[in-house]
């Protein structure tokens, strides 16, 4: 049994173009469906005068949103032919089928919850990832503001390939999970029944992730299960409703260079007002609640 979970043929390298074409666009066949959702929350939100969208901001989270779609048009060759490669390298390899994306999933799900964790408690990481909580509204158009440069965490996701995924179920589990979460960003769903609020991740669940209150920084850190939330001590309920955005909030909110590029131009001013190594370090692999909170004090004591 485990000869056959685990021996798999190698991909020759002939063949990657026809198996990266064969790999099913789950999200460009979702996108229409994604656009319309958008509109019937943004018009609802309109004649109900729930003020969940700000016309600036969603603009600029969608056009954030194909600059990203432009982008991974090309990293997914990158990463589809590394992905072969890894998977020629190793003995373990899985034939591609439908039963064995649920494992690789999960897998990909527990790597995708210590990347999102690491993105708010080191600075580096956190510059990939603060353009998508930069939106101070929380609505769908939210699930399109990602970073530019958020692709270099893939390493965080080696372990994936390493286990023997086939590059197409990989392929797949990635949009999959990214599919995910958009339907996470939005305010309409309350609520739902408590044993799907106690493995998945919720609309509730995130709203607190993206809060900026105190006891919602650097909670619910989970993609597609909560469950490693409450495993690993990060886990917060939505209480009362959270308030978005980030400390510093941006205000050009249809540059997305600006949105994107912002924080690492700031790590750069604070490398370049660093007196001593240490210090550099610190600005850029620092926590960035601790960082702010230094500069802050550092800000006061100059007064």
């Amino acid at each position: 049994m485990i000869l056959y979970l685990f021996g798999a043929d190698k991909i020759s390298m002939q063949s990657i173009d026809a198996l990266k074409n064969s790999a099913p666009e789950i999200i460009v066949w979702a996108a229409p469906i994604m656009f319309l959702l958008v509109l019937l929350e943004s018009f609802f939100s309109y004649r109900q005068n729930k003020g969940f969208y700000h016309v600036k901001e969603s603009i600029g989270s969608l056009i954030i949103g194909v600059g990203n779609v432009i982008i991974s048009l090309g990293v997914k060759v990158i990463l589809f032919y590394l992905a072969v490669v890894i998977y020629n390298l190793i003995p373990w390899r899985m034939e591609f089928s439908w039963w064995s994306i649920v494992p690789c999933y999960v897998a990909f799900d527990f790597c995708s919850y210590w990347a999102h964790r690491i993105s708010h408690r080191q600075r580096f990481w956190w510059a990939t990832h603060v353009a998508h909580h930069s939106g101070e509204f929380f609505n769908l158009t939210t699930s399109f503001r990602l970073s530019w440069i958020q692709y270099i965490k893939i390493i965080f996701f080696l372990p994936v390939p390493l286990l023997g995924t086939h590059p197409v179920a990989f392929f797949v589990i990635n949009q999959m999970a990214t599919l995910f979460q958009f339907w996470l960003h939005t305010e309409y769903i309350r609520k739902l029944p408590a044993l799907v609020e106690y493995i998945l991740v919720t609309p509730s669940h995130h709203r607190v992730h993206h809060g900026s209150q105190k006891k919602y920084l650097n909670k619910n850190f989970g993609a597609t299960f909560i469950v490693w939330d409450r495993m690993f001590g990060t886990f917060q309920e939505e209480e009362e409703r959270p308030i978005y955005g980030i400390t510093h909030p941006v205000k050009a909110k249809l540059d997305p260079i600006h949105i994107n590029f912002h924080e690492y131009v700031s790590i750069l001013e604070d490398v370049k007002s660093a007196k001593d190594l240490k210090s550099k370090l610190f600005f850029i692999f620092g926590d960035p609640i601790t960082i702010d909170i230094y500069k802050k004090a550092r800000a006061e004591s100059e007064l």
